[in-house]
Order: structure tokens, then sequence, then C-alpha cells
């Protein structure tokens, strides 16, 4: 399987870049970073710089056909930044109307909220996004990770960095299973 992860050019909290892209190759997947621009990403830890990692695909190139799953890391900036772009809102969206697992973390369902897919879905997120998942017709909890099956679309959702092997766990599964009731 093809697991698309994508970034903004600068501003995606490392750790939730590096656990989930872990996580996709212990189970034997092929991870791709996918960014808005060409060369490398600039990962934070937190509010420092941390390091970089090189793009696979940029976005402009890149569809959702080419792949089996989405994962969405967090940071403040990195989804503040994926939200203004309209490509990169079209590319998430796609997944959604393709009926492709999609997983978000921290901030990232910032994104979500942008391509209009939280509508009657419950999912999580870092607290601070709870009134715009809300206002978006999404329903917030206060839980490690949540997975919403609602159609067409699996959701696995996680708040934090301290989350992320409850958030790994659950979006593999998911992943796994959408990839066998696609085979």
């Amino acid at each position: 399987m093809r697991i698309a992860i994508l970034t903004a050019p600068e501003g995606v909290e490392e750790i939730e870049l590096t656990e989930p892209w872990k996580a996709v190759e212990r189970a034997g997947w092929n991870p791709r970073l996918v960014s808005t621009e060409p060369g490398r990403v600039r990962a934070f830890n937190h509010l420092d710089k941390a390091g970089t990692f090189a793009v696979d695909h940029v976005l402009a190139g890149a569809s959702s056909e080419a792949f089996d799953a989405l994962v969405l890391p967090g940071g403040v900036a990195n989804p503040d930044a994926l939200r203004m772009d309209a490509r990169a809102v079209g590319f998430i969206r796609s997944f959604f109307e393709a009926g492709k697992p999609v997983a978000a973390i921290c901030h990232a369902p910032w994104t979500l909220v942008e391509a209009d897919v939280v509508r009657g879905r419950t999912l999580t997120s870092w607290p601070s996004l709870a009134t715009d998942i809300r206002n978006a017709g999404g329903t917030w909890v206060d839980e490690s990770v949540r997975v919403c099956h609602a159609a067409p679309a699996t959701l696995i959702t996680s708040r934090k960095p301290d989350d992320l092997p409850d958030f790994c766990t659950a979006f593999v599964k998911e992943f796994g299973a959408a990839g066998q009731a696609a085979a």
C-alpha cells in the first residue's frame, strides 16, 4: 500500500511525521512525503527547528488516485499553511470522495474543516480546534484516538504527540482493513 503523508514546506511537528512514517513502514507499506513545494520540508519540535525531510511528490503532480490512504501530521504552522492552499484542500477532499481512509493528528483537522469533510463526523484534535470542528458541523470529543466510520471514508483522529502510540495503532488497523476490502 502507498500512504501519502501531506505536509507544508515548513512547520510540521517532527514526531507527528516520523512516528506515523515508521508505523507505515513497520506495516510493510510505502510512505510517501507529499508537499506543496519540491525539495525538503522543515520540521519543528514545538517552536524549535528540527530536521528536514525529502519530498517524494509535489502536490501539483500528485493525485489521491496514486495512494491508498492519507496521513495528516500536525504542528500549528503546517495545517495552517495547508488549509490556505487550494491544491492541498482539494487533495485532502479527494481522499474522502474516493472513500479512502484519512488519519489526522493534533492541529491537522484544521485542514479537514477547510475541506468541508467534518460535517456529521465525530473526531478529536488539539483542544483549541474544538470550536472550529463544531462550527463545521462535526462533533468534538476529548479522546486519545477516535475512529469515525461515517461514509464515504474512515477518519482516524488524535489529539497530540502523547497519543501517537494509540494513533498509529488505530490508523494501521484501519488502513489495513481498507486495503483488504479493496483487494
